[in-house]
C-alpha cells in the first residue's frame, strides 16, 4: 500500500513533528505531508532550536518548516491520513482512544527500531540534535514502506 497522506504528530507541534514533516516533505514532494500536536501551541512557528539544528546539518529547511504554523490534531486530520506517525507509543494509543478508526494506521515513528523520540522542548540545542537524529534514524526504516 502506498501512503499518500501522512500525518506526523508530537505534543506541541513546534519541535519534533515539524522536523519530521520537513524531512518527509523533502523526500516525498508528491505526497501530502502534514503535522499536528496533541496539545499544540496553536498558531506558533517551529521552535528556533528546531530550525537551528536542521540548518546546522544542511538539512532541508523547506517551506513546511520555515513557514510552519502549529495546529491541534483533529478528526479531520486523522481521517485524511493514510499513515499517522507519533513520537511515542503513548501518543499512538491516545490517538486510537480518541479515534478508534485510527487503529492500524497510527504508529510510533521509531516503531521499526523500538525507539521513542524524547521531547526536546525547553532543553539545550543538543536535545534537539538528539531528537533530529532519532527522527532521521526512524524515518530511514519507513522509507521502503512509504513508497
Amino acid at each position: 500500500m502506498a501512503f499518500e497522506h501522512i500525518l506526523v504528530v508530537c505534543v506541541g507541534n513546534i519541535c519534533r513533528s515539524p522536523i519530521a514533516d520537513a524531512l518527509l516533505s523533502d523526500r516525498y514532494p508528491q505526497k501530502h505531508i502534514d503535522s499536528a500536536g496533541l496539545s499544540a501551541v496553536v498558531d506558533h512557528p517551529a521552535d528556533d532550536k528546531a530550525l537551528a539544528v536542521m540548518t546546522e546539518h544542511n538539512s532541508v529547511v523547506n517551506a513546511s518548516m520555515s513557514n510552519h504554523i502549529a495546529k491541534q490534531i483533529s478528526e479531520e486530520l486523522v481521517s485524511k491520513a493514510d499513515l499517522i506517525l507519533t513520537m511515542s507509543t503513548s501518543q499512538s494509543k491516545w490517538i486510537e482512544a480518541q479515534w478508534p478508526q485510527c487503529r492500524g494506521k497510527a504508529f510510533r515513528i521509531g516503531h521499526w527500531i523500538d525507539k521513542d523520540i524524547a521531547d526536546p522542548y525547553g532543553h539545550a540545542e543538543s536535545s534537539f540534535e538528539i531528537a533530529r537524529q532519532g527522527i532521521i534514524d526512524s524515518l530511514d526504516q519507513w522509507f521502503n514502506k512509504i513508497s
